[in-house]
């Protein structure tokens, strides 16, 4: 093939010179990137004293439970609210003030309560009525009212009963009120359009519903949350299946590649073209049948943001939009494979040789597992330090007010606060519980603390990573030269390469991920101003944002290339970073045709392995989820929303068929660096053999000369 036998170009650096000593990854070898490797260490003991910190000073329960004027929490275990696990607003429409949009803060009394108020009463009439109407109204009251000695306006004036009570109900641990519908769509609260304030004022029902939606603000996405959370409790186990399906039709592949490499990927491709071809044909049946119905042709746009997101498979345009992408999908892939297929025989050859290699090297299929634990480690400590630093055990307050008053939103003392001079200068002015924070040392770095916790996700994750690569290409750079396989294999490849890597490598793969978490953290804060700048009308401003982020999200790409490229060039030389990114980068470039035809198209295979197992894991939990299989309808649980399982088998499954295929990729690419440096190493005479596999020297028309025999 003339493009394989391409001289290298030398501008890159000198070939491969022949080394009759070289046998694969060197074990003479030394530390590298010492002064990396401390600074890691350094930082790794600076976050667990950033977690130690949070842990000490945060409360993840001010996320879980609701909070009354006091900062007190409802229906927390083991204190004196622990019965009354409901919060009551004094004066609900308070809520539909601008206040909330800047505070989450209804400028009204809160209270922690056993059961939300059932019925409408003024406390006028309380007041004058029976004792089973006054110890009804006391429960939403604060502690110490004493309705024989204080008037209706001393109660309201010191706030310590609401005006009215009106018909609620519980919505994520609050009384709102009990809004309903009548014919015509007249807004009604317990069956009335007007209520009575007890203040002399007549309130509309429609009112208190817009002062329901403010004071619920925050609480929307809390709703759904809640909704997916309680899908997860009654689907989990089917989830787990899925899953476990996942990984055995996964191991299923790579055993069947392991012996049938070229069959399996044809089928592969074919299976991949209709799998997707069966997707566009149920978009385009379910956006037939949905012709005529009513509603069916409201656009996404004018539907807008629904947390019922079954809604959006009721419209034609949601499947007519499914349909398009998934038409795109298998147009780009039918092309790729068109002009590809010359290229495809090569990348088979290679997918072969990885899959002996993982053959004589199996510990490598179970090595992703050490890696998923590592990144769950990683990733639940920093999102219990991300809790624990969000939330802080010091109450501030600040006064809330409807009129204009100079101290609105100053900090304030409830204790003292209706004898101090705020008090007397703003009448209608209250101390309430604003949110958590504080004025101590902590606080003040409280930013940084959360700056660099997601720093350092970033860095450890990527270090994990890292890790693995390295493990897995020195494992296959040891069978590559081996001459004689199996016979040459050292033995536990995987073990010796992960001491390899771990004794003298930290500091190179924390180097190499720092980089790496530079740029990430750098497009953190761009996603961030962009998301800020969304309102925004500088033009220039909004463009400049997105061209800087399409600049570093291709250098990260870029780096995320070098990286692994490097890290093999580590596992097999056991040289620093920079050095081993510089000869991965040049040795590549003197090949850069042989990476296009080779590499890439080997990784284009992979990827469609995945998507196969996608795909196919996919349909089945749409088809069970969704209560369509006849034979198992009665199984499947009864979901509110039923793409929440759908959703998380298919990104849980994608991450399993890449955790197994990631060792094919790293295989594969480990197997092509060696393989390039054979070639420039080697030139098939006796001396200097090839260490590439028969198969491989017959595609590229090669071969070895045998040793002359003496007669």
């Amino acid at each position: 093939m003339d493009m394989d036998e391409k001289k290298p170009d030398d501008k890159y650096g000198e070939s491969k010179k022949f080394d009759p000593n070289f046998k694969g990854p060197i074990q003479d070898r030394s530390c590298t990137d010492v002064l990396c490797c401390i600074l890691f260490i350094l930082a790794l003991l600076g976050y667990f004293a950033v977690g130690i910190i949070a842990w000490s000073q945060g409360d993840p329960r001010k996320v879980i439970y609701p909070t009354d004027s006091r900062g007190q929490f409802c229906g927390q275990a083991g204190t004196s609210l622990e019965k009354k696990p409901f919060l009551f607003y004094f004066n609900i429409l308070k809520c539909a003030s601008p206040l909330v949009l800047l505070e989450f803060q209804c400028p009204t009394t809160q209270l922690c309560v056993e059961s939300c108020p059932n019925r409408h009463m003024t406390l006028v009439k309380a007041k004058v009525g029976s004792m089973e109407d006054r110890e009804y109204y006391k429960q939403y009251c604060k502690e110490g009212v004493d309705f024989a000695k204080m008037s209706p306006p001393e109660i309201l004036r010191d706030s310590l009963c609401p005006a009215m009570l009106m018909p609620s109900k519980v919505f994520t641990r609050r009384c709102l009120p009990a809004l309903g519908t009548m014919k015509g769509g007249v807004v009604v609260v317990g069956n009335e359009t007007i209520i009575d304030s007890g203040e002399g004022v007549s309130i509309n029902a429609s009112d208190v519903l817009e002062a329901s939606k403010k004071s619920n603000i925050a609480m929307e996405a809390r709703q759904v949350a809640m909704r997916i959370f309680e899908d997860y409790t009654q689907s989990w186990h089917w989830i787990l299946l899925g899953l476990v399906i996942a990984m055995l039709v996964s191991l299923l592949f790579i055993v069947l590649l392991r012996f049938l490499a070229g069959i399996m990927v044809w089928i592969m491709i074919v299976l991949v073209i209709l799998v997707i071809g069966y997707g566009i044909f149920h978009c385009y049946m379910e956006f037939a049948s949905l012709k005529g119905e009513p509603g069916a042709d409201v656009t996404i746009r004018d539907l807008g943001l629904q947390t019922d997101f079954a809604i959006y498979l009721q419209i034609r345009q949601t499947w007519l939009a499914f349909m398009i992408i998934l038409a795109i999908v298998e147009v780009i892939i039918i092309l790729l494979l068109i002009f590809l297929r010359k290229r495809i025989l090569i990348a088979i050859a290679l997918i072969k040789e990885a899959s002996r290699a993982v053959g004589h090297v199996m510990s490598s299929l179970f090595y992703p597992l050490l890696t998923f634990a590592l990144l769950a480690v990683v990733i639940a400590y920093w999102a219990i330090t991300a809790v624990f630093l969000s939330t802080s055990n010091e109450q501030v307050y600040k006064v809330f007010n409807n009129s204009e008053c100079e101290f609105s939103l100053q900090t304030c003392d409830p204790a003292t606060f209706n004898t101090s001079n705020v008090s007397a200068q703003c009448p209608d002015a209250e101390c309430l519980f604003a949110f958590y924070g504080g004025e101590t040392l902590y606080h003040k770095y409280l930013i940084l603390f959360q700056f660099y916790n997601v720093f350092l996700f970033f860095w450890c994750a990527n270090f994990v990573t890292a890790l693995g690569q390295v493990t897995l290409a020195g494992a296959f750079a040891s069978y590559y030269w081996a001459f004689k396989k199996p016979e040459d294999i050292p033995t536990y490849p995987i073990f010796a390469s992960l001491g390899r890597a771990l004794r003298y490598h930290t500091g190179s793969l924390a180097f190499g991920s720092l980089i790496l978490s530079v740029v990430q953290v750098i497009r953190v804060i761009l996603e961030y101003l962009d998301h800020k700048l969304k309102g925004a009308q500088n033009k220039f401003a909004k463009f400049l944002l997105s061209c800087m982020k399409c600049c570093f999200w291709c250098l990260e790409k870029c780096i995320r290339f070098l990286n692994r490229n490097a890290y093999i060039m580590i596992a097999v030389y056991g040289k620093n970073f920079c050095t081993s990114a510089r000869d991965a980068f040049f040795l590549l470039m003197r090949n850069i045709v042989r990476v296009a035809v080779l590499d890439k198209v080997t990784d284009f295979l992979l990827f469609l392995g995945k998507l196969l197992i996608v795909g196919i894991v996919g349909i089945f939990s749409f088809f069970f989820f969704s209560g369509r299989i006849k034979a198992v309808e009665d199984a499947a649980p009864s979901l509110n929303y039923y793409w929440v399982p759908i959703l998380t088998v298919v990104v849980g499954s994608y991450l399993i068929a890449h955790g197994f295929f990631s060792v094919y990729a790293m295989c594969v690419d480990t197997l092509f660096l060696c393989f390039l440096e054979d070639l420039e190493r080697n030139d098939g005479s006796v001396e200097r053999p090839y260490f590439m596999s028969q198969n491989l020297l017959t595609l590229l028309k090669k071969n070895n000369e045998k040793p002359k025999t003496v007669d």
